[in-house]
């Protein structure tokens, strides 16, 4: 059902990739240490690139939600421990 779902969700997107001849598929994410080890590898050899739109520390972690918040990020929104 849940499938079924998405697919009438992302008809739209669907239509706009497979006219610019690009394929687009769900990734459905579960804790798997394989599956993740698959997607480290995609990202090494570039073949799915994430965009990094900001990076905070972890001391800004509130400024970090409120950026999100703000609907403007172009791209993932990083907080870094270090």
């Amino acid at each position: 059902m849940l499938r079924l779902v998405l697919r009438l969700m992302s008809a739209g997107i669907r239509r706009k990739a497979k006219r610019v001849g690009v394929n687009y598929s769900f990734l459905f994410m579960r804790a798997d240490g394989e599956q993740l080890g698959h997607i480290t590898k995609l990202i090494e050899d570039g073949t799915i690139r994430p965009v990094v739109d900001r990076v905070f520390p972890f001391e800004k972690l509130n400024e970090a939600f409120a950026y999100i918040e703000t609907g403007r990020a172009k791209g993932k929104v990083v907080v870094t421990l270090k």
